[in-house]
């Protein structure tokens, strides 16, 4: 039996692929900010230490064998680079050296399509050096100035995960541990956050003008989820550092096939 964190597992994709991990027979600790195994606000600093100790005292000294960081919000306010990305990579580098007892560790966040969306550089390389007073800052200039803007700080958020997933993962304390660290970036997904959106023609037609998923439409959260697992299974012995998009072709229609210049 594999133990496995999961942040964001009260809602969404996180309480899908815990319902999953446990349907499976494995053991799962989920994280969120309420109704879950541990309590706490990834947004904070505090919380996020708060956050690593709880859940290891909740493994009772048995070795986490993988981290699944769900866990997001996408308001256009600077709250969302505080949860998005300081919430993820701070959790993550917190559980690190217990994974690392682990015989099969695995580590996966999850980013999104939005990753390729147009984003603030600023923001991103202040989320990159570490510097999240700088960060937030920014963010919330972002967000005074009005939605359009304040949206900035969601795909900036999760192009900094994905570079930063890239970044660490050849890193001893990732590889170097034997813990491949990986990203899933989805497209839109039907979870409760966007049913309402949905539910509209008009919520529809400017959904799918941003994400377009020419195969198979909107996906359920189980497809993200099963993608989730496959990179947190033993199975995956050597694929590291990628943003895989499990997003129905939104991110090649944007993007065609001129990527590697």
């Amino acid at each position: 039996m594999r133990t496995y964190v999961v942040t964001g597992a009260a809602s969404g994709i996180g309480a899908t692929t815990a319902e999953m991990i446990a349907s499976r027979g494995d053991r799962v600790i989920g994280v969120d900010l309420n109704e879950s195994d541990v309590v706490a606000d990834l947004s904070t600093p505090e919380g996020r230490k708060e956050a690593v100790r709880k859940t290891l005292e909740k493994a009772q000294g048995t070795a986490i064998d993988a981290v699944i960081a769900a866990a997001g919000i996408s308001a256009p306010k600077a709250l969302t680079v505080a949860v998005n990305y300081f919430g993820v990579t701070q959790f993550l580098e917190g559980l690190a050296p217990a994974m690392a007892k682990a015989n099969a560790p695995r580590a996966v966040v999850v980013s999104s399509m939005a990753s390729v969306q147009q984003n603030s550089p600023k923001l991103v390389d202040a989320m990159l050096d570490g510097d999240e007073s700088t960060a937030l800052a920014i963010g919330a200039q972002l967000e005074a100035a009005g939605p359009r803007e304040g949206y900035l700080n969601y795909p900036s958020s999760k192009r900094a995960l994905s570079r930063w997933v890239r970044r660490e993962c050849i890193m001893p304390r990732w590889a170097g541990a034997g813990i491949p660290l990986n990203a899933v970036a989805p497209g839109t997904v039907i979870t409760n956050m966007t049913r309402s959106m949905l539910a509209t023609e008009e919520g529809r037609a400017m959904v799918d003008s941003n994400v377009p998923m020419p195969l198979n439409y909107h996906s359920e959260a189980s497809a993200i989820a099963k993608l989730l697992l496959w990179l947190t299974s033993e199975e995956n012995t050597h694929v590291t550092g990628q943003t895989i998009h499990c997003d129905g072709g939104a991110e090649v229609t944007l993007r065609g096939e001129n990527i590697w210049s």
